[in-house]
């Protein structure tokens, strides 16, 4: 029974983590259609901001949930005004230009931090399963994910703002017609999901080495994650998040935690093949 629930602790961290990790993603490709090939670096600025916010004596608490997506939100703003505002409708482009900005921002880091690991400790500390012991942070980042997925599907539903966002990028002459700046709805949607990704980062923070390079190791995943979900874009990262997660973890525990990334590759790949406009392309038709 202990084993059970262990298990079922791990799954359900491992759905939250993708749900974190890609929700950043999910607002920019889902709603703006920019393939954003620096979203792994949104992640490690959020990280880095985490780090050295706590080395200046703020709690860790505020480090994560304001310091770090009010920074990367900001850094978003500049980003989007600089460079991706004259790209908007050039998907390719847009990934050419984020890819090199992923580049400067690895390139940036280095050259202020250095190419070391940094990191700080996880708190909450650990607590028992029967014979097993289980990290009190892992149970933050499944309550994150929760409120989360939560709080988007209210803003997106239940708010002016939400309502004006989906109704621009559905029609921008319409919407300039009626008096909202497409320019400043994209402005500030790209800055939301920048701040997300720097929240995802800043929560990986106290679990993984925090580097330059680190973003590579999730951006993959990312992608996966909210193109098997497919059009939808919040149910499309939860029940993509879940299916992956499930495997990823259930993989891991069989065998090794390589394999379970590979099982990950090959569920997405197999998946893509059987539905290739995603889980919401064929299942959950007009949901959000």
């Amino acid at each position: 029974m202990d084993l059970a629930v262990i298990v079922v602790i791990q799954v359900l961290y491992a759905v939250a983590s993708l749900v974190i990790i890609s929700a950043g993603l999910a607002v920019i490709f889902g709603m703006m259609k920019v393939i954003n090939l620096a979203h792994g670096e949104f992640l490690m600025l959020g990280a880095y901001a985490t780090i050295a916010a706590h080395k200046l004596g703020i709690n860790l608490w505020v480090a994560i949930f304001f310091i770090a997506p009010l920074a990367v939100g900001l850094v978003g703003v500049v980003l989007e005004r600089l460079v991706i505002r004259r790209l908007y409708g050039r998907m390719v482009d847009t990934m050419l230009a984020t890819w090199g900005l992923s580049l400067l921002l690895v390139g940036i880091v280095t050259s202020i931090a250095g190419n070391t690991t940094a990191g700080v400790s996880a708190p909450l500390g650990n607590f028992a399963v029967g014979g097993y012991s289980v990290s009190g942070y892992t149970l933050v980042i499944i309550g994150v994910a929760v409120v989360l997925a939560l709080a988007l599907r209210w803003v997106l539903l239940r708010t002016q703002w939400g309502l004006i966002a989906r109704g621009t990028m559905q029609n921008p002459e319409m919407a300039n017609a009626l008096g909202i700046s497409p320019s400043r709805v994209y402005s500030i949607t790209f800055a939301v999901g920048a701040a997300l990704s720097g929240l995802a980062g800043a929560l990986l923070a106290p679990l993984t080495g925090v580097v330059p390079t680190m973003g590579a190791a999730f951006v993959a995943k990312s992608f996966i994650t909210v193109i098997g979900g497919g059009p939808a874009i919040l149910v499309g990262l939860v029940s993509a998040s879940g299916l992956f997660g499930a495997i990823n973890q259930l993989a891991t525990f069989i065998t090794t935690p390589v394999f379970g990334e590979v099982a990950l590759l090959l569920a997405a790949i197999v998946m893509l093949r059987l539905l290739p406009q995603g889980i919401t392309g064929r299942f959950f038709k007009g949901s959000l």
